[in-house]
C-alpha cells in the first residue's frame, strides 16, 4: 500500500471551449465546415499539471478562487472526470485503471450538487444509500442512528429534506459520505452558503473526523477556513499549484512585507492606479465591503511608514475619504495577493 493517501502527478484536464457568440447571440463562424465533418473545437485547460501528495490522517486544503481548478481536481480524484493526461492514486489505487476500488475508499461531498433526494426524509436518504453500498441492514441501522446523532439531526431525521436548511442538507450529505466508513474524504467547499453558526458546526465536525483517522482533502475559497483547518495548503490559480506549504510556512514567504489595510469611501479605480504607482507599493487589492459604499483596500509594502504619506495624500482626493487605516501581519489572503497580484475574490 502507498505511503500516501492521495498522490497526483501532472494531472491535466482540458475541456472543449464553446464558440463565442456575436452581438445577436449567434455563434460567430467565419465559414461553414463541410457536411458530415465535425468542427474542430478549441480546448480550455481547467487543470494544468497538478502534482501533490497528501499524507494519511492530514487535512489538506486546496485553496483558490472560483474557476481556479479546485472542483475539477476533486472530480478527477473521485473518478467523475477522466484526466486528459497525468496520473493519480487514491489509497494506492489508480483513478483510471482501478476506479471501483478508488470509489470504495472515498467519501465525497461535491459543491453545488444535489447529492441527496429532497423528496425523502433524512433517514430515508441514508437508508437508500446504505443499500446501494451493500451495507447489511442491521449494520446500516446502527450506523445511520450514530450519524444522525453526531450531526445533531435526531429531531428532524424523519422530515423531508426539502424542509431542511442548507446547513442541515450539508450534514446529511456528509453523513451519506461517511456511511461506508471510507478512510479518505473529499469535501468540495462544504461550508459554501452556510450561515456562520452552521459553518462553525461543520468545521468542528471536520476536525473530529480527522481525530478519528480520516484523511481529508478540503477545497475552499475561504482563506480563514483553510488557515484554521488545514495541516498543509496548496494554492491553485488558473489550474496550476503556485504554492504548497503549511499555513505558517506560506505566511513566512512574505514575512518581510507589511500589509496596510484601508477603509475608503468614494473609491474609484483611478485611485487604485495612482496607489499602485507609489514607490514602495508592491501589490494592491480592493473590494466593496458594504452597501454604503465603503471599500476595503490592502497594500503590500516592504516599508509601510515610507508609503503612508503618499497613501493618505492620494486617497483624500477628489471626493474619496480615508475612514480607517492600520498595519497588520500577513494573512493567507495576503499571501495569495503577493503570489498572484490579485485578490481571492477576483
Amino acid at each position: 500500500m502507498s505511503i500516501w493517501a492521495i498522490e497526483a502527478e501532472n494531472l491535466v484536464k482540458k475541456f472543449p471551449q464553446r464558440a463565442k457568440k456575436d452581438g445577436n447571440g449567434k455563434k460567430n463562424k467565419k465559414f461553414r465546415w463541410p457536411r458530415f465533418k465535425r468542427e474542430p473545437k478549441a480546448l480550455f485547460t481547467a487543470v494544468d499539471g497538478v502534482s501533490l501528495q497528501i499524507e494519511r490522517g492530514e487535512i489538506f486544503g486546496l485553496l483558490g478562487p472560483n474557476g481556479a481548478g479546485k472542483s475539477t481536481t476533486i472530480r478527477m480524484l473521485c473518478t467523475l472526470l477522466e484526466p486528459t493526461s497525468g496520473t493519480a492514486h487514491v489509497n494506492g489505487y489508480d483513478i483510471v485503471k482501478q476506479a471501483n476500488q478508488v470509489r470504495q475508499n472515498l467519501g465525497t461531498v461535491l459543491a453545488g450538487e444535489r447529492s441527496i433526494y429532497w423528496k425523502l426524509t433524512g433517514r430515508e436518504n441514508l437508508e437508500y444509500f446504505a443499500a446501494l453500498y451493500h451495507i447489511p441492514p442491521a449494520v446500516a441501522r446502527k450506523r445511520i442512528d450514530e450519524l444522525i446523532e453526531r450531526t445533531e439531526l435526531k429531531e428532524r431525521a424523519d422530515e423531508l429534506v426539502e424542509k431542511y436548511s442548507t446547513g442541515m442538507r450539508q450534514r446529511i450529505a456528509i453523513s451519506k459520505a461517511l456511511l461506508a466508513r471510507p478512510p479518505i474524504l473529499l469535501l468540495d467547499e462544504p461550508t459554501l452558503g452556510l450561515d456562520p453558526q452552521a459553518a462553525r458546526n461543520l468545521r468542528e465536525l471536520i476536525v473530529d473526523l480527522q481525530k478519528e483517522g480520516h484523511t481529508i482533502l478540503l477545497t475552499t475559497h475561504y482563506m480563514e477556513e483553510a488557515d484554521l483547518l488545514s495541516d498543509r495548503i496548496g494554492i491553485i490559480d488558473t489550474g496550476v499549484i503556485i504554492a504548497l506549504d503549511t499555513p505558517e510556512g506560506l505566511k513566512q514567504r512574505i514575512g518581510q512585507s507589511e500589509i496596510v489595510k484601508l477603509e475608503v469611501s468614494g473609491w474609484y479605480e483611478k485611485i487604485g492606479e495612482q496607489l499602485r504607482q507609489l514607490k514602495g507599493v508592491e501589490n494592491l487589492s480592493a473590494h466593496k465591503s458594504s452597501a454604503d459604499g465603503v471599500w476595503e483596500v490592502s497594500l503590500h509594502s516592504t516599508d509601510s511608514r515610507a508609503i503612508l504619506p503618499g497613501v493618505v495624500e492620494t486617497v483624500n482626493h477628489n471626493g474619496t475619504q480615508l475612514l480607517n487605516m492600520n498595519i497588520v501581519r500577513p494573512s493567507l489572503e495576503d499571501v495569495f495577493i503577493n503570489l498572484t497580484g490579485k485578490a481571492l475574490r477576483d
